[in-house]
């Protein structure tokens, strides 16, 4: 089996080698990763200047661009055979319910998804990973066993992404897997204004409190009871219930 790793955190960060520990028992690996971190550029392309992917080892590159750069380059151009699967992560940080609109992690399975090759997106829901680092590594365990069931389902889904998230306990601690749906969440205090050496007006954007919601299947509550979940994502974007019932809603002009 050929796996194509690829991340958003850059190809120096801990999450890519811990998942390339995971997937290489299960097949061949070649990373293409970006060269620095880019985390919330979603689903962004570089159009504007020309990529220079760099080979870093056998079946490693790194590249100055996003990860959808990344995963459509190793596609097209940079690995001799096309992958049998796409695996993005391990992402320092979650990526649930609308995070998944942001998450570049998200958004390089989907470009695989896109390019018709199987996707998994990989994302570790600790909060600092100075403190995290020991449990992220441990993932392997556990992580291991759960891409050889996912990557053997005799009926992968089609047009869908597994977007997974582990939970931040110790690999001993996870209690299991659940199939989950998206949950919602809200950021507040997430513009943070302020000024710059000049005195003149600045804003940053992250951080923030958050608070969730969702129905008890959602991801967010799996995670908070230890489990790790994995969600099915889709392109079609199409609220298929308000086509449904559009004649309640609309007339034609």
């Amino acid at each position: 089996m050929r796996l194509l790793l690829t991340n958003d955190d850059g190809i120096l960060a801990q999450g890519i080698e811990c998942l390339c520990l995971a997937a290489e028992p299960l097949g061949d690996v070649t990373i293409v990763a970006p060269d620095r971190e880019q985390s919330a550029t979603s689903h962004s392309l570089t159009l504007h200047h020309p990529l220079r992917p760099i080979q870093r080892g056998e079946r490693r590159w790194q590249v100055d661009g996003t990860p959808t750069d990344c995963v459509m380059l190793a596609i097209e151009t940079l690995m001799p055979e096309r992958p049998d699967f796409v695996l993005s992560g391990i992402n320092h940080g979650q990526n649930m319910g609308e995070d998944v609109l942001y998450s570049g992690t998200v958004a390089a399975a989907m470009e695989g998804l896109a390019l018709g090759v199987p996707s998994i997106a990989v994302s570790f829901a600790g909060g600092d990973l100075r403190t995290d680092v020991s449990q992220l590594k441990q993932q392997v365990k556990v992580l291991t066993p759960l891409l050889a069931h996912l990557t053997s389902l005799p009926n992968f889904p089609a047009d869908t992404l597994l977007n997974v998230n582990l939970p931040p306990v110790p690999a001993n601690d996870v209690k299991g897997v659940r199939l989950t749906r998206l949950g919602r969440r809200v950021y507040s205090t997430s513009v943070a204004p302020m000024r710059d050496p000049w005195g003149r007006q600045i804003y940053w954007i992250g951080g923030g409190e958050i608070t969730w919601s969702g129905e008890p299947d959602s991801d967010f509550r799996a995670i908070d009871e230890g489990y790790i979940s994995v969600t099915p994502l889709h392109l079609d974007l199409t609220h298929f219930d308000v086509l449904r019932g559009a004649s309640s809603w609309w007339r034609d002009l």
